[in-house]
């Protein structure tokens, strides 16, 4: 750790006056200075993406590596998505993969879902939708909402495991109940084709806020067709949120 950081001074510029952080990043970047593998992971991704400090992407992965070395699963993950989207470093499906298999190994969730997407998609690994689905279904029994939606997917369609639809039905509820806009979506669709357009409205109000285009391009069709005061007032928040991130 101690060599990372001595090589993380010196490639930065000489700093500038800036305005102070705030006291609760402050105290991140001290504790993370300090080798508390938790802060070192937070600010790693302060410095990938904050309103308070400079995006530095290439410092970002330094402090995963360093969190990583410590054996923290969250570290390995997030060093995982550096090499997946090529966020300070070049893109490497490769190395991501190792990233999130060493995530995984450790206990962490997020790894383990990254690593089922990847393996999913044959990205940097063979693809193989039986590990995927183990993946998933592991990440899912553990509480991660994401990986409740994938499995409820999987169940859905049938791929690689018997089609369960009431099954599926039971995890996208989880996933949902746990804020994940996908799950959120896709459980609001069986809420309505069950005849439960006021309980699957309330969803899709929830989902609306942090869905991606693709999610928001599928509500809005769905809400086209429904005759509905609310459906169409909720429309037009979804085709605002498109304008904006599209």
């Amino acid at each position: 750790m101690v060599r990372a950081l001595a090589r993380l001074r010196r490639r930065q510029p000489r700093p500038q006056p800036r305005a102070p952080l705030p006291a609760e990043i402050e105290a991140i970047r001290q504790q993370a200075e300090k080798g508390h593998t938790l802060e070192q992971v937070l600010w790693g991704k302060i410095l990938l993406n904050s309103v308070y400090v400079p995006s530095d992407p290439e410092a970002a992965r330094t402090w995963f590596t360093i969190a990583a070395n410590a054996q923290y699963g969250p570290g390995h993950n997030m060093l995982g998505r550096c090499f997946h989207f090529g966020w300070g470093c070049r893109q490497d499906f490769q190395q991501a993969a190792r990233c999130y298999a060493r995530a995984a190994e450790l206990g962490d969730e997020w790894g383990r879902y990254n690593l089922g997407i990847l393996t999913m998609r044959g990205l940097g690994v063979t693809q193989d939708l039986a590990t995927a689905l183990a993946c998933f279904r592991q990440a899912a029994h553990a509480g991660h909402a994401k990986s409740m939606n994938l499995y409820a997917r999987f169940l859905e369609e049938g791929w690689t495991v018997p089609r369960d639809r009431q099954a599926a039905l039971s995890w996208y509820r989880r996933s949902a109940e746990g804020g994940d806009y996908r799950g959120q979506h896709n459980y609001a669709t069986f809420l309505l084709e069950a005849g439960k357009p006021d309980q699957a409205l309330h969803l899709w109000e929830q989902a609306v806020r942090t869905a991606t285009p693709d999610i928001l391009q599928a509500m809005a069709r769905t809400l086209a067709g429904m005759d509905r005061p609310e459906a169409a007032t909720l429309r037009e928040t979804v085709e605002t949120r498109l304008k904006a991130v599209l």
